[in-house]
């Protein structure tokens, strides 16, 4: 198994105002102090690993981190963080994985027994995904095994290969959600018929702080017919979201990467740090945040950036997962290309919603 580790640059997002530091407004008349969130505290997932795999007793005085290349305190430390998970699974559906698919769909569907079979992380949950020319909710976020396994079985082989649809499409769901968010996706190559970019699968990875693992399965054992270019950009989509990509020989390694996959999720820190003051004139603007730890040998994976988010405003009373929404069903139509416009602005969460019936089409807003 051939696994490609993010590199040392590294950073992260603000997400979680609920757990960001919270300083009390102490009264002096003997009322119950108030606490406030502190919506500026930027958050980041990191795994740290060594050639014996991932180390999970590093302390705070272990850990640097510095943003715009200037080093910055470290507020909240979070050692084996028990934050939930919400992970996207995706099955590359295209024609040309017809015959490792019925493998791929058993090997996920191990995983999800592994990741959410545990009672010591109640609140973790999944939905699974498949891309081809089109993305599919097989199942929308749940926890219930035998409901995810059922809509793995629904994967079929179609036409096309839309992974920066895909990814795009899976951090615009993430970005709703709270806690820590992962998109893990299996698939054999680059893009074919996606009508986003890379930049832009990129871009929304960010926005939702969703780390991505890519499980590149490899359909043959020599370099002719391999797409390189695919490869080294979902590698590069891994390294720069704090995910790690693994290249395998062949479906009979998925378990083994699975595993791996696992294994970091359930050994990440968490660090909290508080923006520079000079550094407010760049919303809309991806801020360069670098991690380092002191430990020889160690490799950090991490984000190697975020977008400021508006305050998040309080949902109005009585909404939330109240009524369904319908699914979004675009048709298909080819890679054109894209009018200049201004960068979007940065996302903010929204109050949650209905989930997504088995079966909806997702494609890109033109």
């Amino acid at each position: 198994m051939g696994r490609v580790l993010g590199p040392v640059l590294s950073g992260g997002v603000s997400l979680i105002a609920a757990l960001a530091a919270l300083s009390p407004a102490t009264a002096q008349d003997g009322r119950t102090p108030l606490f406030t969130a502190d919506v500026n505290l930027v958050t980041i997932p990191v795994t740290v690993r060594d050639e014996s795999g991932p180390l999970a007793d590093l302390d705070q005085a272990d850990f640097e981190v510095f943003e715009g290349g200037q080093e910055v305190g470290i507020s909240v430390f979070e050692r084996s963080t028990d934050r939930p998970l919400s992970v996207v699974l995706m099955l590359d559906t295209s024609l040309s994985t017809a015959i490792q698919l019925s493998y791929e769909k058993e090997s996920a569907k191990r995983f999800l027994e592994r990741l959410l079979s545990s009672q010591e992380h109640p609140e973790d949950v999944a939905a699974v995904y498949s891309f081809s020319s089109e993305i599919v909710v097989l199942e929308d976020f749940t926890r219930n095994r035998k409901t995810l396994g059922a809509g793995l079985g629904r994967a079929r082989p179609q036409t096309g290969t839309s992974v920066y649809d895909a990814i795009t499409l899976a951090s615009e769901e993430l970005a709703r959600r709270t806690g820590r968010r992962v998109i893990v996706l299996i698939t054999d190559g680059g893009d074919t018929t996606s009508y986003t970019s890379f930049d832009d699968a990129m871009r929304s990875a960010h926005l939702a702080e969703a780390a991505i693992y890519p499980l590149i399965v490899l359909p043959i054992r020599s370099d002719a017919g391999r797409n390189r270019g695919g490869e080294h950009a979902l590698m590069t989509l891994a390294s720069k979201t704090g995910g790690e990509s693994f290249v395998q020989l062949g479906v009979e390694d998925l378990d083994a990467a699975f595993d791996e996959v696992l294994r970091s999720l359930r050994t990440q820190y968490l660090l909290g740090f508080y923006p520079r003051s000079d550094m407010s004139e760049t919303r809309g603007v991806l801020r360069e945040v670098q991690v380092r730890v002191r430990h020889e040998g160690a490799t950090v994976l991490a984000r190697s950036g975020y977008y400021e988010r508006e305050p998040t405003p309080e949902p109005a009373s009585g909404s939330g997962r109240q009524s369904p929404s319908a699914p979004v069903a675009v048709p298909s139509r080819p890679r054109t290309a894209k009018p200049a416009e201004e960068p979007p602005a940065p996302l903010s969460t929204p109050p949650a919603r209905a989930g997504r019936r088995p079966g909806s089409t997702l494609r890109p807003r033109p």
